[in-house]
């Protein structure tokens, strides 16, 4: 008999650490493995955040701390809320908690019930489906295609939504493909949820950020004030100020709610670390005249590795706007078959033959709900990719050297 709860029979580990972990382990046998599977920028935190976790160290601040947040970071979060979103929020709107991914977590736990759906965009990112089923939720997948940018329609949006929805997630800038919403593609969907008054909106702007080619970010409760009272806008420090480590995540949104999440997390993990919460305060106000120069970096990056997948054959991607994955397809190399006569037959085979053969370590788009797919993360130094990217231009040109398996053939 297992001890395993039978609510985990629907989770899967996530792929993304699996495959860290299985990349950093070929490095401790001596392998020169690429890592692009993470999404965690290289840049080391910014010195006037350390400085603001040193000086809490020094001034004692190292007990306890209120389960929603001190309230130094918490009107921090306000501060950042109003400065970038147009968005007021009053204390006991918001929400600190240890990391982005606990913030998600708590508001399934909190509000979702067995047989309660929740819309997620495909491709979305991995943990949301898994979390909504660890809180006895139904997610309710909606396909996107390159067509459309990887971005729900309004059309689809009002198809999927039935009486027994209660979230709709929405990411942009998105992970894994990096599309990012425009405002009046935010009004669009907004009317269609102005409709549906029992249907909450749940955005995750954790990359809001890190935007290219001088776009603008907008949030939909920003776009569509009548939706305020139903979002639960969700952001964090560790993409933009890179503190992943550092474990900090938040989110503003109706009372209700946030009293529900934190009831959860009062019984889970309390507050997150006082000398985190200190350094996300310093971080949220602080000078952001950094992140100019760092979309900078990760845009020229960007371009590196489209122009160079671009020039792949068997793989195709297009342009993404924001965060800092590409998003590329792999058909061309489905069916192909190595030197040794194994069929590629999914994303998931060529991954696996990247990192075996050709000591790069990628996503696969199944994943993500998206095939044949894979995704690179670009938080890594243009020296790093442009390596990477040739060895998965020869690991490319050595599967369609050896030619299609008979047996995809039609």
């Amino acid at each position: 008999m297992s001890i395993e709860a039978k609510r985990l029979e629907h989770i899967k580990p996530s792929a993304t650490l699996v495959l860290a972990t299985r990349a950093k382990e070929m490095q401790a046998e001596g392998k020169d493995v690429i890592g692009l599977s993470i999404g965690e920028p290289d840049f080391e935190t910014p010195d006037y955040i350390k400085t603001g976790a040193k000086e809490a160290m020094d001034k004692g601040q190292t007990r306890y701390t209120p389960v929603p947040g001190t309230p130094d970071v918490r009107k921090a979060v306000i501060a950042k809320f109003k400065r970038d979103n147009n968005l007021t929020y009053g204390m006991d709107q918001v929400i600190v908690s240890t990391g982005g991914k606990q913030v998600l977590s708590n508001t399934f736990l909190a509000t979702v019930d067995a047989g309660d759906e929740v819309i997620i965009p495909a491709p979305y990112w991995l943990s949301y489906p898994e979390m909504v089923h660890l809180a006895d939720g139904t997610p309710v997948i909606v396909n996107t295609t390159a067509a459309t940018g990887f971005k729900i329609t309004p059309e689809q949006l009002e198809k999927a939504i039935t009486p027994k929805t209660k979230w709709f997630v929405l990411n942009s800038p998105s992970n894994p493909t990096g599309a990012v919403y425009s405002r009046d593609e935010l009004k669009a969907l907004a009317g269609v949820l102005l409709k549906h008054k029992h249907v909450y909106i749940l955005t995750d702007d954790i990359y809001e950020h890190l935007i290219y080619d001088g776009l603008k970010f907008y949030t939909i409760a920003e776009v569509e004030p009548k939706l305020y009272d139903r979002t639960l806008t969700v952001n964090g420090v560790s993409k933009a100020y890179a503190m992943t480590g550092w474990r900090i995540g938040f989110a503003g949104g109706p009372k209700e709610i946030i009293k529900a999440m934190a009831k959860v997390q009062g019984q889970t993990t309390s507050g997150a670390s006082s000398i985190s919460q200190a350094a996300a305060a310093a971080a949220l106000n602080g000078d952001q005249s950094f992140l100019k120069e760092w979309r900078k970096t990760f845009q020229e990056r960007r371009d590196a590795v489209v122009s160079a997948l671009s020039k792949i054959e068997g793989l195709a991607c297009d342009v993404p706007q924001g965060a800092f994955y590409v998003f590329a397809t792999c058909n061309g190399i489905i069916g192909k078959k190595t030197a040794e006569g194994r069929v590629i037959k999914t994303d998931a085979d060529f991954c696996d033959f990247l990192l075996e053969k050709h000591l790069v370590a990628v996503v696969p788009g199944a994943e993500f709900g998206a095939s044949p797919c894979f995704r690179i993360s670009y938080a890594l130094s243009k020296e790093t990719l442009a390596k990477a990217c040739a060895r998965i231009a020869n690991a490319c040109a050595e599967l369609m050297a050896s030619g299609q398996a008979k047996s995809s053939v039609a």
